[in-house]
């Protein structure tokens, strides 16, 4: 048995990177960036008028001038037109190029126009207010997004607006999400009384749907050749194999001795952990990775958040936000020398994070799940922890990440 760091390190160990491709900025969302989108231009282009109105030479106002001869209409859209002499203004339009010869913009609600002539009402005017300056936001060449960011419908639209129809992201690993044990039936059948419907794979299969990553669901029963089988198969296939069940110390608990004849490299079995003792990881020398979580959901789930969602984050070039950092909001003992997962609530002031326990009834709690928000990681060789306390909280609700 190895100690939590250690599996951790073992696992980060073997960051894969499965390199890029290029797809459509359509299809991009939710995808992670391999390149830097930096402006093709200046951001605004131009001088861009922000509000409809007049534009001026404050040079006139400053001069005592306050009725303007309209000389024409500057919209949106249309190629740049100059004042042709001082003391007349253009009317314009949101979004178009602040003509020539002009640097201010009064808006229509503080001007009186008639018969041609636009009269300023009001004596707080200033130089430059309401045009966006070319360049003001980015020039052109700056950095606008930075690699391994998960692209969102803001980013699209920035990288819309600089002309790449194409972009540079991750690729995705091949995932295969495998359930094991005759008790498990399929989620719309009827299970019997000794039975029950199979929701680790699709609570992990959810969790993955929250990265935007696709996988394919297995389900291997408690029957050595089948199980040989369905092994060689997902090897061929994928990149990672996600487990849930059959790696205890139960009779049934097959998994461990047909990944040694399918040649898969253990490299920890058993970790100093609750929940989630018997988690084990291994390597196929063909490179795929396996984890392989115990059967009990809490465990299932927390194994995933706590180390398969920190490797496919660095894997991926993400930025990671896990974990975070937050105060235990009331004192916990804990008996056993190792190290303790406590599902908390998790609740934000201005300045810090506070954890309130929610301990449930163990690691076959599945509902207990709902009322927290992540994991306050509670070290070993302790037994007592106190309010106030500092520990690191893995947050598996992305709103609260």
């Amino acid at each position: 048995m190895i100690k939590v760091e250690q599996a951790e390190q073992f696992i980060l160990n073997r960051v894969r990177d499965y390199g890029t491709e290029y797809i459509s900025f359509r299809n991009c969302t939710g995808r992670i960036l391999a390149e830097a989108i930096r402006a093709d231009r200046d951001f605004p282009p131009f001088d861009r008028v922000a509000m409809d109105g007049i534009a001026i030479s404050y040079s006139d106002f400053e001069s005592g001038i306050r009725s303007f001869p309209i000389q024409d209409v500057q919209s949106a859209g249309k190629p740049q037109l100059s004042r042709i002499e001082a003391g007349v203004c253009l009317e314009v339009m949101t979004g178009a190029v602040c003509p020539s010869g002009c640097d201010t913009v009064i808006r229509y609600e503080d001007l009186l126009i008639s018969e041609g002539i636009a009269t300023v009402q009001i004596a707080d005017i200033r130089q430059g207010q309401n045009v966006h300056a070319q360049g003001s936001d980015r020039e052109k060449g700056a950095v606008l997004i930075e690699a391994g960011i998960r692209i969102t419908a803001a980013e699209v639209g920035v990288i819309a607006t600089v002309g790449r129809a194409e972009v540079k992201v991750k690729k995705f690993p091949r995932v295969a999400i495998v359930s094991n044990g005759d008790e498990l039936v399929a989620v719309d059948e009827q299970p019997q009384d000794h039975q029950i419907r199979r929701s680790n794979v699709h609570m992990l299969e959810a969790l993955l749907g929250g990265q935007h990553i696709p996988v394919q669901l297995f389900h291997w029963p408690d029957e050595p050749g089948e199980i040989s089988s369905g092994i060689n198969k997902v090897l061929e296939e994928f990149d990672v194999i996600l487990l849930s069940g059959g790696v205890s110390m139960g009779k049934f608990d097959h998994l461990p001795s047909a990944f040694r004849a399918a040649g898969i490299n253990q490299i920890f079995h058993r970790v100093e952990q609750r929940p989630g003792k018997p988690f084990w990881f291994g390597e196929h020398p063909g490179g795929t990775l396996l984890f392989a979580f115990p059967g009990n959901p809490v465990s299932t789930f927390m194994c995933a958040v706590r180390y398969f969602i920190p490797w496919l984050e660095q894997s991926l070039g993400i930025k990671a936000t896990t974990p975070m950092e937050a105060r235990l909001q009331s004192d916990f003992f804990f008996r056993p020398n190792l190290t303790y997962f406590l599902q908390c609530k998790l609740v934000r002031d201005r300045s810090d994070n506070g954890a309130i326990p929610v301990p449930g009834h163990g690691s076959g709690d599945l509902a207990n799940l709902l009322e927290g928000d992540g994991f306050l990681e509670l070290p070993a060789d302790r037994r007592n922890f106190y309010r106030g306390e500092l520990f690191r909280f893995w947050a598996f609700r992305p709103e609260k990440s």
